[in-house]
């Protein structure tokens, strides 16, 4: 009880002002449903929920301590992997992640979430940027300088789907800690977005070429991308190319059809990795909602395709598990020695369960039950296929170092790695079953991003946008055609479709009964008998 209350503690200091307010008739009238809807919140529906057991607390600190160990206090940057001086945007917002968690779990007290998020800001706030424009892809965590893969001074272009990820998690901290906001605000007001957001929507990143010269490149495939998306759309970013899915093709695994980014990687030459970990992430996040307040509420995934697709994801691997044997929970994870580094993919370069390192080289001696994965379906599926993935990593730690990697398919032992990205995840799945989607819209306060520079022309020069200029209705709106959805509602096969203003929704996921007939044995002839039979 007293656990459950310490849990609920952060959250409700943030609600019960404003349902108190609303009670006293004090609220602006526009607010007052807002406070109404987030005191009657229902659980959400999606996986397992309540109260931590002690052995998941004592996950939970087992997952934090990687932090405390990797933490650097001149700059409040985290290490990356291990005792490695370096981290990327992604690996930091991992970090902002289990730091959200940790205090909401009530690991750490307020003091100390004050001082470590203050400190993280005020770094990332003053980053030396890529050449003026956005984060080096790799920063030094003791000195927070911008590095390059040796961590040696240099820069290496910048990653759209690393700022994307840091931009869901700065939107975290803005709306579930008001005043902290100023300078959350003030860390994406530095960096310039008109290389970045095309006028399609869709999302570039860049790479130093070999004279020199920056080379703007479209990045992200499906899955990422549209989770990446979501992070510029939670800042008013018109990225709409990035978060459709298209151009889609699928492929059919275990008798289900898996979807996989439909552009050529031989052209575009960018691998298409069907991988679990951004779906994982939209679910814990965001509860595969659209980057916007659900007034549905979190028992409806108001960006259907995302849901269906990871309940695909997800089933396929229980799929191979039920047909093969072998406990699948499948992500890109760092691995010991060369090559470092592997994308444990379900589908990729046309093979299923396809391990590729970063040149594509065929890597299957690393595939892995992810902890991160297993642990991230644990919590958004509740089905004993999941509690079986929970016992297969819920002791892989140590107290005073953090999760390891994951645990090799084919019974190598533990991948003795330890790394931001697996534990931040991992608290996120924690919390997850304790608050539901992690990203509550709670903040209805004006905020610096939307009124800074509106008298100037800074805005315009940075491609901010601009939400203070309102658009009005065309004369011939009428006239136009309904947009087609990518997704049809009779393509769902595990969730119900939901037509809705915005498209279509999903709810009532389901991974359904056992459907994949299990192995059988072949008729043989006794031994004895088949000797005989070839006897002349």
């Amino acid at each position: 009880m007293t656990r459950s209350l310490r849990i609920a503690v952060p959250l409700l200091a943030l609600l019960l002002p404003f349902q108190a307010a609303a009670q006293d008739g004090l609220l602006p009238q526009a607010l007052q449903p807002l406070a109404g809807q987030q005191a009657e919140r229902p659980a959400p529906p999606f996986g397992r929920h309540g109260p931590l057991t002690e052995r998941e607390m004592a996950m939970a600190r087992a997952a934090w301590s990687y932090f405390e160990a990797g933490f650097q206090p001149e700059t409040g940057l985290v290490n990356a992997v291990g005792s490695y001086p370096s981290t990327t945007l992604w690996d930091t917002a991992s970090y902002v992640s289990a730091l959200v968690a940790a205090y909401e779990l009530g690991i750490i007290d307020k003091r100390d979430f004050d001082r470590r998020a203050t400190l993280l800001i005020a770094t990332l706030r003053n980053l030396d940027l890529y050449r003026g424009e956005a984060p080096n892809k790799v920063y030094n965590t003791k000195t927070g300088q911008k590095v390059n893969y040796a961590n040696e001074p240099g820069e290496v272009g910048f990653s759209v789907l690393d700022m994307g990820r840091m931009l869901v998690w700065l939107r975290i901290l803005r709306e579930r800690y008001p005043y902290l906001a100023n300078g959350v605000d003030n860390v994406p007001l530095r960096w310039n977005f008109c290389n970045i957001v095309k006028d399609d929507g869709r999302l570039f990143g860049s790479v130093v070429s070999g004279d020199g010269d920056t080379r703007y490149v479209q990045e992200g495939r499906l899955g990422y991308e549209e989770y990446a998306a979501k992070g510029f759309a939670l800042w008013g970013f018109d990225v709409a190319g990035a978060l459709e899915p298209a151009p889609l093709a699928y492929t059919t695994i275990h008798d289900i059809d898996i979807p996989y980014d439909g552009r050529d990687p031989r052209v575009f030459h960018n691998q298409n990795y069907v991988l679990t970990e951004s779906y994982l992430l939209d679910g814990l996040e965001m509860g595969w909602d659209m980057p916007a307040a659900d007034p549905a509420g979190p028992g409806v995934a108001s960006q259907g395709w995302r849901a269906e697709f990871a309940h695909r994801i997800f089933l396929v691997q229980q799929r191979r598990f039920e047909s093969t044997g072998i406990i699948t929970a499948r992500s890109e994870h760092q691995v010991e020695g060369q090559p470092y580094f592997v994308y444990d993919a379900i589908f990729a370069d046309g093979y299923a369960w396809n391990t590729l390192d970063p040149s594509d080289v065929y890597q299957p001696d690393r595939a892995a039950v992810s902890a991160k994965a297993a642990l991230g379906m644990w919590a958004l599926w509740d089905v004993p296929y999941t509690q079986l993935l929970f016992d297969t990593v819920a002791d892989l730690s140590e107290a005073d170092g953090g999760f390891f990697e994951g645990l090799y398919e084919n019974g190598n032992g533990v991948i003795p790695l330890q790394t931001a990205n697996n534990n931040g995840i991992i608290l996120a799945a924690l919390l997850y079953k304790v608050q539901g989607p992690i990203l509550q819209f709670a903040n209805p306060n004006t905020t610096v991003w939307d009124i800074a520079y509106s008298q100037t022309d800074i805005r315009a020069n940075k491609c901010l946008p601009e939400p203070m200029l309102r658009e009005v209705p065309c004369c011939t709106c009428g006239d136009l055609p309904p947009p087609v959805p990518t997704i049809a509602a009779a393509d769902f096969i595990l969730c119900r479709p939901v037509e809705s203003e915005d498209g279509i929704a999903a709810t009532d996921c389901t991974t359904g009964p056992q459907v994949t007939a299990r192995p059988e044995p072949r008729d043989v002839l006794p031994r004895q008998c088949r000797t005989a039979a070839v006897q002349p």
